[in-house]
């Protein structure tokens, strides 16, 4: 990271848990929020209506993974009384992959408690056509891999939005309700507290807290009227259109790249050119050490070894054989001596101790 001349996060949440991993980065961090696509002023598509308009409905999105607490959602819907409760259906929607061993174990365990422990009338549904079919007993309706076309009609037709992960990144599905022109609630952790305003565009409450989750759900439920509502709308629609379209995120990344080209590289070393200098060095090192090493070792091996060594070696073998011990003279003799380096030469002879 060190290296590159500009870095950008999804959200300020982010840019504080990067900040904490590499503190001398911290100010070099720009964040572009994630988007949603433009609105289309153009676009006259109908909305689609779910179960002839029989039901309020409450919408989880999340995939089915366990950090996604989608059990909150859950709880919150049971400590809602009957009453409160009657013409209501909660939709647990997201992304499920059957070959993910998390997915299928949560959705099983996400059934049990809800059927099991909290006496819901469940149904589970992986696709549109199973799902509009469900009867109208359902409480709770899991639907598994909601195509993307059906999820727009899911937000089209909901009271709210629960969102229950805690320290998301980011968190793209409440900005998508929010262009829906619907209310989030959402945990007070992460992402939402930079793309939720409090009482204008949602509410934001601790996951800990199940009685503040199922207070919200009520309101919305029996308490807020429809001028409220349209203004919740207008005021999230504006949010989105302000702060999270495609076009808003492309001349945000414009403009970090224009700084980049404007100003100075940074300076950074290439670790291929590191690799090379460590790799000379090393072979300096080496050499270093084998040219000590052969100066104190080896010192007679590059001339060949003296008579002395070699009559040292003798000596041992002689004694290995028993015959006594080796000795080098060294003079001058005449032709025939001892030493048989020719007339009146220098020469070396040998003698035996017996």
């Amino acid at each position: 990271m060190s290296g590159s001349d500009r870095i950008v996060v999804n959200s300020k949440f982010t840019r504080s848990v990067a900040g904490n991993v590499f503190p001398s980065l911290h100010d070099a961090l720009s964040v572009i929020y994630p988007c949603v696509s433009d609105p289309d002023q153009n676009s006259s598509r109908p909305k689609e209506i779910l179960w002839n308009n029989k039901f309020k409905i409450l919408l989880s999105i999340n995939r089915f993974e366990r950090k996604k607490d989608i059990g909150l959602a859950i709880r919150a819907f049971k400590s809602l009384t009957p009453a409160e409760r009657k013409s209501t259906r909660l939709i647990l929607a997201g992304g499920y992959d059957h070959r993910v061993t998390e997915n299928v174990q949560y959705h099983a365990e996400l059934v049990k408690l809800a059927e099991e422990e909290m006496g819901f009338v469940c149904a589970t549904a992986k696709t549109v056509p199973t799902a509009l079919a469900i009867p109208d007993s359902v409480e709770i309706l899991f639907l598994l891999s909601v195509p993307g076309s059906f999820k727009t009609t899911l937000l089209e037709n909901a009271k709210m939005l629960i969102y229950t992960p805690q320290n998301e990144h980011f968190g793209i599905v409440p900005v998508e309700a929010m262009q829906a022109g619907i209310p989030v609630l959402a945990s007070n952790t992460g992402g939402p507290l930079e793309t939720i305003i409090e009482n204008e565009t949602g509410w934001l409450r601790p996951a800990d807290s199940v009685a503040e989750w199922t207070s919200v759900i009520r309101k919305v439920l029996t308490s807020t009227s429809a001028a409220e509502f349209a203004q919740i709308k207008k005021a999230a629609q504006r949010r989105v259109s302000q702060n999270f379209t495609a076009s808003i995120m492309a001349r945000k990344f414009d403009a970090e790249m224009k700084a980049m080209f404007t100003a100075p590289r940074s300076a950074f070393t290439d670790s291929k050119e590191v690799f090379m200098a460590l790799g000379l060095l090393a072979c300096f090192v080496a050499a270093g050490i084998i040219a000590v090493v052969h100066a104190r070792v080896a010192p007679s091996e590059r001339g060949g070894l003296s008579e002395f060594s070699r009559a040292r070696r003798r000596n041992a073998a002689a004694r290995a054989a028993g015959g006594g011990i080796v000795g080098v003279g060294v003079g001058v003799g005449e032709a025939g001596g001892g030493g048989g380096g020719g007339p009146e030469g220098l020469g070396f002879g040998e003698f035996r101790v017996i």
